[in-house]
């Protein structure tokens, strides 16, 4: 329950930044073009804050349905304009300054995605260095030569510090079944270049592990059975485990690793596992019911303990850049973000990638927790991902969308006239039917990551 709160509260926050910042490249761009603004609004619905504000007392509102938001300028067709004030509305403005007004919402998301990485990048975002654990026979890995404890130091000339950055970096290969090279260093200390080819790989990307698609596994310190922390209000606690018992046996099958202990608990959601568990130098039986959580879209057992086992020193970094480079690298980032959003759209239009990568409130919901969970460093750069998507999808040319405004008027510019109104609310008819289409399977897709 507290994780759903905790999630809630990170997506409201999320979602009420991003579309104050869209919002106010609107708003920003309309004002300094002379055009009056009559509401600035976040969200929809009822409204829980107004207040109004500047010459033409302007309200400002913050609404009960955080969802998105609008800026309400002055408009012949929606309102009756008095005589002084025509140079001041909208719709009388020359078609430049109307696209640059609509298109500011977008851009400013982009603006905001290079000032988000640009952040991440100065405060450091702390992971850990790439090393191979595992190799999974006949996988693309394998293929290419990839060995056990080997360090991947770049990922086509792209340094890869930590597991975030070198994983980002196999995603488009995957995507476009292309082929990558891979700069790694071999445990003896040499430094030498794999091939990875992933043109005849067919697994689904949404619902496969990308790491088992790849065919390694990181390199993980081994944790032993001793518990080192027992969560609140979970099946162990109520059982009367303790920190510093160490379990021996699962269902009578003896346990010497955590990895192996935590696949026995896993394997049984919702049943009573028999453990038998040595505490205070007594080997005593504890019957423990385990809790059903999810855990790449399966059904697995847990009861609320965890290992003490952590990586040494010189496996942790803190990927950061000195202050100056960091924008150019924010800024290069945004560019090659939104480039693979873009491509990632055109080839779910074209069916190459599965309509299921689509997501609704309730996945970046998930997301928005784990990302403030994990620190500022990644609910910024949850934020900047998110913010280029919303830049993105903005633009696409569908009516209702800021995109759909902007092809109104590239076809005015070409034709010298505004659409006609009869045109413009069959647009308007198809978009809602599109935008309701689009929102019915983002929350299709929610509902079937979340109860499988």
């Amino acid at each position: 329950m507290l994780d759903f709160v905790y999630s809630l509260l990170s997506f409201i926050v999320a979602i009420t930044i991003l579309v104050a910042i869209h919002e106010f490249g609107h708003y920003w761009v309309a004002k300094i073009s002379g055009v009056k603004i009559l509401r600035y609004s976040i969200g929809f619905g009822k409204p829980l804050y107004k207040k109004t504000f500047g010459r033409d007392n302007t309200e400002f509102v913050v609404a009960s349905i955080p969802l998105g938001g609008y800026v309400k300028m002055l408009d012949e067709r929606e309102v009756e304009v008095p005589e002084s004030e025509l140079g001041r509305a909208f719709n009388r403005q020359p078609v430049a300054k109307r696209f640059a007004i609509v298109f500011a919402g977008p851009f400013f998301n982009f603006i905001f995605a290079i000032f988000a990485y640009w952040l991440m990048f100065v405060n450091g975002t702390p992971g850990i260095v790439p090393v191979v654990g595992e190799v999974i026979k006949d996988s693309p890995a394998a293929i290419a030569g990839m060995q056990p404890g080997d360090t991947i130091i770049s990922i086509n000339d792209v340094e890869t510090p930590i597991w975030d950055v070198a994983l980002n970096e196999f995603l488009p290969a995957l995507i476009d079944k292309s082929a990558v090279d891979v700069e790694v260093k071999t445990e003896n200390g040499a430094n030498t270049v794999l091939h990875f080819d992933f043109s005849s790989v067919n697994a689904d990307i949404e619902t496969g592990n990308i790491l088992t698609i790849l065919g390694f596994k990181p390199w993980r310190p081994v944790a032993t059975t001793e518990i080192a922390e027992v969560v609140s209000d979970f099946p162990a606690e109520k059982a009367g485990l303790k920190k510093g018992d160490v379990i021996l046996k699962v269902n009578g099958v003896d346990v010497s690793s955590w990895n192996d202990m935590a696949k026995m608990v896993a394997a049984h959601p919702g049943e009573t596992i028999e453990l038998s568990v040595e505490s205070a130098g007594t080997i005593k039986q504890v019957s423990v019911k385990t809790k059903i959580a999810e855990r790449n879209g399966k059904k697995v057992g847990v009861i609320g303990i965890s290992h003490a086992a952590s990586y040494p020193d010189n496996m942790r970094k803190n990927y950061q850049y000195p202050l100056f480079q960091s924008m150019t690298k924010a800024i290069s980032t945004t560019w090659t973000s939104t480039g693979r959003t873009i491509q990632f759209l055109y080839k779910m239009v074209k069916g190459e990638v599965s309509v299921r990568n689509i997501s609704g409130p309730i996945t970046i919901a998930k997301y928005a927790g784990l990302s403030a969970d994990a620190g500022l460093s990644k609910f910024v750069g949850f934020l900047a991902i998110v913010s280029i998507s919303l830049g993105v999808l903005n633009l696409l040319p569908i009516p209702m969308l800021d995109g759909g405004h902007l092809f109104y008027y590239l076809i005015e510019i070409v034709k010298g006239s505004p659409v006609s109104s009869s045109f413009e609310a069959v647009g308007q008819q198809i978009g809602i039917i599109l935008l309701l289409m689009l929102m019915s399977l983002a929350f299709y897709n929610d509902l079937l990551r979340l109860f499988g």
